[in-house]
This record gives structure tokens, sequence and C-alpha cells, in this order.
């Protein structure tokens, strides 16, 4: 039986770790690179759905083709071997990284009237391209959040002090000391009320055009501010300005341990441990925030794809107030 030495199997540790996890795989053929392989055509999608919406991502699936039929596919989505090294990806529009991710900004602005695009080149082989358009859809969920911050949290009480040893009594081992009572645990501190919801201004119309999307700008008391495109057909947008959850009460210290009691005849009385500190309480949910919204008459038809939360105090808040006039194009 041969054997590696501790010092050469740590050499071989730190050869593999430098060559990186992809050489690796190719050395052992788990993975693959194109640049030395015949190929002739190019092919790729997009996963898990083909379109994307503002701030979601998807990875490409890439599938490599020679002229005999044969086929290497992207690893990841595409459950093969063929490492993302193998090509060159750019994007317009839409954002990608060196290991296929696609996504999309949040702010529809980057999106809105535009089409994403990836273009992809196969390393060692520039003649052989492939575009891909990616689809862009307005039509899911949004939320926009200008709730409080949460309260801190209550400092832990500290634990008690154990009780000192009792000492041994004396030659005749008769007269032995008690063990001293282990000192209390202090309380744990209340935990921080929540911070207060923001103020909310929002406003909405319709985007012009033969397409019925809803551009929404949201801003808060904190001057953040947020736009939205919104396809009422399977879209809508739920804004919060929720008071902050309360900070959880500190935990109380641990009782400390009482000392053994000294050796003698009998032996001392060990002492009593130290009673646990009490949790601090948490702290009160923080007041709700205020919405305010300007719809355009043109888009109050589709008030119902909006939603509103403004609880806080440990009770609903105020409704969204609504002012109906005039707004005009976001951006």
């Amino acid at each position: 039986m041969s054997m590696i030495s501790a010092r050469m199997g740590s050499a071989t540790v730190i050869s593999l770790t430098l060559v990186g996890c992809g050489s690796v795989g190719v050395a052992l053929g788990t993975r693959t690179r194109l640049d030395q392989l015949p190929v002739t055509g190019l092919s790729a999608t997009l996963a898990p759905q083909p379109s994307l919406t503002p701030g979601k991502s998807g990875r490409l699936v890439i599938v490599a083709s020679a002229a005999d039929g044969k086929t290497w596919t992207t690893v990841g989505a595409g459950h093969g071997t063929v490492l993302f090294d193998s090509f060159k990806l750019e994007s317009t529009v839409a954002n990608i990284n060196s290991n296929g991710y696609v996504w999309l900004p949040a702010d529809p602005r980057v999106s809105s009237g535009k089409s994403a695009r990836v273009h992809i080149t196969v390393v060692g082989h520039p003649d052989i391209q492939v575009d891909l358009d990616v689809p862009v859809k307005y039509n899911v969920p949004f939320a926009a959040h200008f709730s409080g911050a949460s309260g801190n949290p209550g400092i832990s009480g500290m634990d008690g002090l154990a009780g000192t040893d009792g000492t041994a009594g004396s030659l005749n081992w008769n007269n032995p000391v008690a063990g001293g009572s282990g000192g209390n645990g202090s309380n744990g501190s209340d935990g921080g009320n929540g911070f207060p919801g923001q103020t909310v201004h929002v406003w909405v119309t319709l985007q012009p055009g033969p397409e019925h999307l809803i551009e929404v700008r949201a801003q808060g008391s904190g001057k953040r501010e947020d736009f939205f495109l919104v396809d009422p057909d399977g879209g809508s947008l739920t804004i919060d300005a929720n008071g902050g959850e309360g900070g959880n009460g500190g935990m109380g210290g641990r009782g400390g341990r009482g000392g053994s009691g000294g050796t003698g005849a009998p032996n001392g009385v060990s002492g009593n441990a130290g009673m646990d500190g009490s949790d601090g309480r948490p702290g009160a949910e923080g007041p709700p925030g205020r919405i305010f919204v300007t719809i355009d008459p043109a888009a109050d038809t589709y008030r119902n794809k909006l939603h509103f939360s403004t609880h806080g105090n440990g009770r609903a808040g105020p409704a969204a107030e609504f002012h109906t006039e005039p707004v005009s194009p976001l951006w």
C-alpha cells in the first residue's frame, strides 16, 4: 500500500487550490472548456423563466454544438459540464456576471420601453456567437418598505459570582466552615421601542402608450424614493409605513454557584446558588406612518392594484389618504 506523507498531502492541497476548482474539474473530466473542441453552433435560454422583471435575476443555459450533432451544456441551471469561462458575455439594459447570472435593475426607468439582450461569444471560436433577447415584464407583485426600524435589543444581565468554597476545619476536623452563597444574577434590561413609520407621498399615473402600465413614484420622509412600473394584468404594488417592532428584552443573568462546604467531621454545608435575574421586557411597537396618494384620474380605475399598510402602536393605523388630480408622466 502506498502512503502519502503529511507534507506531500499538504503540498497537493495547495497545488489544487492554486490551479482553481474549474481547472481541477477539467483535469478530472467533470468540467469542460470549449476552446479546444470543434464547436460549430450555439444557442441560449434563460432559466427559470425566459423573461425578467425589475430587481429579479435568472441564469443562462448555453448549449454549444458540433457538426456531428454532439452538444455541450453549461453548468448550473443547464445541469451540464461546460464552465462559463468558455464564453465572453456582454449585455444591454440587463446586467450579467461571469457565472452567467443575468439580472434587471430594480428601477424600471432603466428598462421601461427597452429590450434586454445578452451577447455570447465562444472563447477560442470568435466566429461562434449568439444573441439572446430577454423580454421585460411588469406583471408581478412589487413592494416598497418605509416602515420604522426595530427597537434596540435589551442588554443581558450579568451572571452572579460563584460563592467562595468553605475552608477545612481545624486539625481535629470538627470545625469546618460552610461554603459561601453564590451571587444573584442581575436583571436583563428592557428592549427599546420600535421607531415610527415614515410619512410617504405617492404619485400614480398611466404610462403613455397602447399598454396600460401604471407608473408609481413613492418618496418617504427619509428622502428615499422608489419608482415602479406595474402591469395591472397580474401585477400589484404594496407600500408599508408600519411602526418598527419593539426590541427583544435582555436575558437575565444566571445566579452564581454556591461554594462547597469545607471538609471536616461532618463536612461544612455548601452555600446556596444565587437567584437568576429576570429577563427584560420587549419594547413596544413604534407608531405608524402616514401615506398620501395623488392619483391621476386615468389611473384611478386601477386603484385596487395598490395596497397600503400603516400598522403601529399595536393596532391598525390611519388609512392611506387619496387625492385625485392630474399627474404628469413620472419619467
